[in-house]
């Protein structure tokens, strides 16, 4: 006769799950393999027990899981976790982890361990793979991208171990860590039974150094020409960066931007290119931006002043940046342009006329701004992605919050408000799109999700696998493929190199060349999903509709793929 619930003494993996969810961990994406019955076990005994545990979300690709819990991130604030099968599923999640390093995301990726012991232990192995999968040290395919890694020894360690995973990840600047579970110490049971754990308090945003502070408040009052160049910004930075701009006249480039840094209809947004702003500014205040300009092609003056704003503005963990710095303040970038705004309002007495001059002279450039872009986003006879992302905009609305891997222009797609537009992160692992959209819509199932992605990008994100993700899950988003038929990254740095060359008689095509495509909307479809193919620009503005209606109405997923050559 088997054991009743509450005879059997916990195991180590429902401490595990518990601690997570003390930790304020909603969700626990997870690609299972032979190293997770013990959380399997806990996951079914907290279904008997009303336990508290994050919900299971089973994702089949790790790739993919990585990719919702960033998207999952950005929507709540709150780290994520992730659990992948030993060394082949830590190596599938390399990709995405990548980006969610160099963008700061706090996920705590978990993966089994092959057990350790051949025999005698409750767990020792027992598949042909469990001597094949054994590394001498599996943390190392992925040290460099963590803060922190660490291998539970003991089972009655495992809360601290999570304790431990959650401060080290949420401290500033924040980042991915790395778990690895062996599967013996996961299934032992413990001798005292799972409690609640109360989480440590996290660290702050830091504040700037006032001295730092004044010193740049006194060079924005001085300066003739300033600029500022954004990649990133919190959403409450966003205010703050909107008013020093206006009170100052300040031109913001948001150069690679990840987030939106100010609103589209901003008088002083002027784009995401420096270009000849850079090279007349006499002042640069760079915020968080990890590549404010491309040096190869651009430099500012000589004898400009540049300062670097930011949580961490050296970015240590770059091993090569040689940007010029005369001033750099470490600091949360909220707090930093709240203080630079109350410091600098006490010198612009004498800069009043300078700061007028400097305001009529940028209204007329962003008249003919953007006059240039309504120019380009008009419709011709074929489908533009200047045309296709006026179009987005229009169809999707302003409280849409929008995942682009690529293919939207910005300048065509008006954001308005921080929170509605996320892009790849500066480190440009592909197949990122798709699933950070549907991690959103799980994280806020009340937000219409879009994901905008290139033919290439889509492919990269498991299709099959993220409109399975979307229907077994009941996650509907609109998923909007710009296909060119080519990796467009590739052709164009092959042309920006060998545009004279033998690759430049081909056009770049060699190894871009991703034709003839399949029919992606076929794909989708049998899975559920309105799927639409679109050549024609006449179609477009009813395609979206129909599209977004199938979303916002039906509540399913939808799929356009839309015919873009250029």
């Amino acid at each position: 006769m088997s054991a009743t619930p509450a005879a059997r003494p916990p195991l180590a993996a429902e401490a595990f799950l518990r601690a997570l969810a003390d930790h304020g961990i909603d969700y626990f994406f997870a690609n299972p393999g032979t190293d997770f019955p013990p959380i399997v076990e806990a996951f079914d005994r907290a279904k008997k027990t009303n336990a508290k545990v994050p919900k299971p979300v089973l994702v089949p690709h790790e790739n993919l899981a990585v990719a919702m819990a960033h998207g999952a991130y950005l929507m709540n604030g709150r780290p994520q976790a992730v659990m992948v099968h030993v060394n082949v599923g830590t190596a599938n999640t390399i990709n995405n982890l990548t980006n969610l390093s160099r963008d700061r995301i706090p996920l705590i990726l978990a993966a089994g361990r092959t057990p350790i012991t051949e025999k005698g232990s409750f767990g020792s192995r027992n598949r042909p793979i469990h001597w094949a999968q054994e590394m001498f040290d599996q943390a190392g395919m992925l040290r460099e991208l963590v803060k922190w890694d660490y291998e539970l020894r003991v089972p009655a360690q495992v809360g601290d171990v999570v304790a431990r995973s959650v401060e080290v990840s949420m401290a500033h600047p924040r980042g991915p860590v790395y778990l690895v579970l062996p599967r013996e110490p996961l299934a032992a049971p413990l001798t005292e039974p799972t409690m609640p754990m109360k989480p440590r308090a996290r660290a702050a945003q830091t504040h700037p150094d006032p001295q730092a502070i004044g010193q740049l408040a006194e060079w924005v009052a001085t300066a003739e020409r300033p600029l500022i160049i954004a990649a990133t910004l919190p959403g409450d930075a966003v205010p703050a960066l909107s008013h020093l701009a206006e009170r100052c006249a300040i031109p913001v480039i948001t150069h690679n931007p990840r987030s939106v840094c100010l609103p589209s209809s901003h008088p002083m947004h002027f784009g995401y290119e420096p270009g000849t702003l850079l090279a007349d500014a006499d002042l640069i205040i760079v915020l968080d931006s990890d590549v404010p300009w491309m040096p190869h092609l651009q430099h500012p003056q000589p004898g400009a002043r540049i300062a670097h704003v930011g949580e961490d503005p050296f970015y240590v963990r770059y091993p090569m940046r040689s940007f010029p710095s005369d001033l750099s303040v470490q600091s949360g970038v909220t707090n930093a342009l709240r203080a630079l705004s109350d410091t600098v309002e006490h010198k612009l007495t004498l800069a009043e006329a300078r700061i007028a001059s400097r305001r009529t002279r940028l209204a007329e450039r962003m008249r003919t701004r953007r006059a240039q872009l309504a120019k380009d986003s008009a419709p011709g006879e074929r489908i533009s992605p200047a045309y296709l992302s006026h179009a987005i905009g229009e169809a999707v609305g302003q409280d849409a919050v929008i995942f682009n891997e690529y293919p939207l222009r910005a300048d065509h797609c008006p954001r308005e408000k921080p929170g509605t537009l996320f892009a790849l992160g500066p480190a440009g692992g592909l197949g990122w799109g798709l699933g950070a959209a549907l991690g959103a819509k799980l994280a806020a199932p009340d937000k219409f999700v879009v994901a905008t992605l290139g033919d290439g990008a889509y492919m990269f994100s498991n299709p099959m696998v993220g409109h399975w993700v979307s229907a077994a899950h009941n996650l509907p988003i609109l998923t909007i493929v710009f296909n060119n038929s080519r990796y467009g990254a590739v052709r164009n740095s092959t042309l920006s190199m060998f545009k004279d060359g033998v690759a430049g008689e081909n056009d770049g095509n060699t190894l871009a060349d991703l034709g003839p495509a399949p029919p992606y909307e076929e794909m989708a479809r049998a899975q559920g999903a309105h799927a639409e193919r679109v050549e024609k620009a006449a179609e477009l503005p009813e395609a979206l509709a129909r599209a977004r209606n199938a979303v916002l109405i039906e509540g399913r997923q939808a799929f356009l793929n839309v015919i873009t050559p250029y």
